[in-house]
């Protein structure tokens, strides 16, 4: 396990107030159960496939959250901007892969600044440009760069698209005295099509087929070179590939999932009730731990209520779904029917609800609690989130460093 000397500064916030009463709303809490919960359900699957865990820390970009998943075994972080290794670098964490190209003498400056400082980092390359761009700046500040090869498919992202480009870029790498080859990198989420398993499939039975042909080779630099992929949604079917006896005692397999240390009420839900249909064997599953509360400040007409909640408070690739509600300063355990309660605009502030018929009982300054789907785009609009108890007791403020 890696040592962090990552810590919680609480400074002189006071702690300990109730979400429902003493805390200015909106706000965006992290339930501490859940949140235990699926930081060693993970950190158990990985270990059980003989896998690294280097969750991606965009998700949340929370040190403290960082240290608990460092803390429970992980191998590293992901990250995916140079800015955003320096600033986890900054709070103690020291193994930094960034899954994508580190291009710009700037960001190339960043990097090199935390190697100097005694960082592990790897980076993604996927083109001759980029890989002669790096080996000159590296050799230049007289330091060595640790570069992954990008494992593209055709009409996706970044990578290379086809065998040959990869081995072409990998006697490139070999021609450039200041890079190392040090594995494999790729991400299935942009594999798509009619039947996207079976293409997820294929495509990590690629990822294997070309890291044993250019170790076979001799192309990698270091012995059990990385190869590394797996978001939040087919970690499993990613695990299974890397599992396989072609790279056991060989390589060194790394998933990289990040909505998973919070989970979520859409995308990542439906995405978790596939991993549990295809992997039976699996227990209980992840548990969403990320809810934003916010008020009611508006009943302008029958079956409409406005919520103090918007765009700049929560994510809204799907919109938010209104989970339980509750009287201000009210008890955690009696909360109020959201029954046929219906979120169907969200502006800049403001959330609109459409209320059933016999909502008869819904008071201005009534608290509800949002469920959002994608935890990326809820957790990048707040400087801190609030980690409580099950009874919505504050326990700690989780700063970010967006």
């Amino acid at each position: 396990m890696q040592t962090t000397s990552l810590t919680v500064e609480k400074g002189s916030v006071e702690l300990g107030p109730n979400v429902l009463s003493g805390v200015s709303l909106p706000a965006a809490v992290v339930y501490e159960d859940p949140l235990i919960h699926n930081v060693e359900w993970m950190q158990r699957f990985a270990e059980a496939h003989g896998a690294r865990l280097a969750p991606h820390g965009k998700t949340t970009m929370t040190p403290a959250l960082f240290h608990r998943q460092l803390q429970a075994g992980a191998w590293g972080i992901t990250l995916a901007t140079a800015p955003q290794c320096r600033a986890a670098f900054a709070h103690g964490v020291t193994r930094l892969l960034m899954a994508n190209q580190l291009v710009g003498k700037a960001n190339m400056a960043i990097i090199a600044t935390l190697i100097e400082q005694g960082a592990t980092f790897y980076c993604v390359v996927d083109s001759q440009e980029n890989v002669r761009q790096l080996g000159r700046f590296f050799a230049e500040r007289g330091l060595y760069l640790s570069v992954l090869i990008e494992v593209g498919v055709e009409g996706g992202r970044c990578g290379c698209r086809n065998q040959q480009e990869i081995v072409s870029l990998a006697e490139a790498i070999a021609e450039e005295p200041a890079l190392s080859l040090v594995g494999l990198e790729g991400y299935e989420g942009v594999v798509h099509g009619d039947n996207p398993e079976s293409g997820i499939r294929a495509y990590a039975q690629y990822l294997v087929d070309v890291a044993v042909e250019l170790e076979a080779a001799q192309r990698f630099s270091e012995p059990n070179p990385i190869v590394t992929a797996s978001g939040s949604a087919w970690y499993d079917v990613i695990a299974e590939a890397f599992r396989g006896a072609p790279l056991q005692g060989r390589f060194t397999p790394v998933l990289r999932p990040g909505c998973y240390v919070v989970h979520d009420h859409g995308l990542y839900r439906e995405a978790q009730s596939a991993v549990m249909a295809r992997r039976p064997d699996l227990q209980q599953g992840l548990e969403p731990a990320l809810e934003v509360f916010a008020q009611v400040q508006s009943l302008p007409e029958p079956g409409l209520a406005i919520v103090a909640l918007g765009k700049r408070d929560i994510g809204y690739d799907q919109l938010p779904i209104p989970l339980r509600r509750y009287r201000e300063a009210g008890e955690v355990a009696q909360p109020l029917s959201v029954t046929g309660w219906e979120v169907t605009k969200i502006m800049d502030q403001h959330t609109f609800l459409r209320l059933p018929e016999e909502a008869k009982d819904v008071a201005i300054g009534d608290i509800v609690a949002f469920g959002a789907s994608h935890p990326c785009l809820t957790f990048d609009k707040w400087r801190q989130l609030l980690l409580v108890d099950a009874q919505l007791n504050v326990k700690e403020h989780l700063a970010t460093c967006f």
